[in-house]
């Protein structure tokens, strides 16, 4: 299920947000600390993975700690679920 949610969230990134639905992100490839997400598009995100996954995001969690990364935003969806 993991990688299913690590394709599905990459490729909502490129395609809504980076508007460029060819790119491929990478699972460990930083999103926030890299410029990827701005503190807009995470909002924009966030509300993705819990419409998606139906799951509550806490407001403290919209940061690098959590958001980084593919993996990291995986692993957050499945402890929730």
């Amino acid at each position: 299920m993991t990688a299913e949610i690590i394709s599905t969230i990459g490729k909502y990134i490129a395609a809504e947000l980076l508007k460029s639905p060819d790119k491929e992100i990478q699972p460990d490839e930083p999103l926030i600390s890299g410029g990827m997400v701005d503190s807009f598009s995470l909002v924009d995100l966030a509300l993705f993975v819990e419409e998606t996954y139906n799951v509550r995001i806490d407001d403290t969690e919209l940061n690098a700690d959590t958001f980084d990364t593919l993996t990291e935003l995986s692993a957050l969806i499945e402890s929730r679920r």
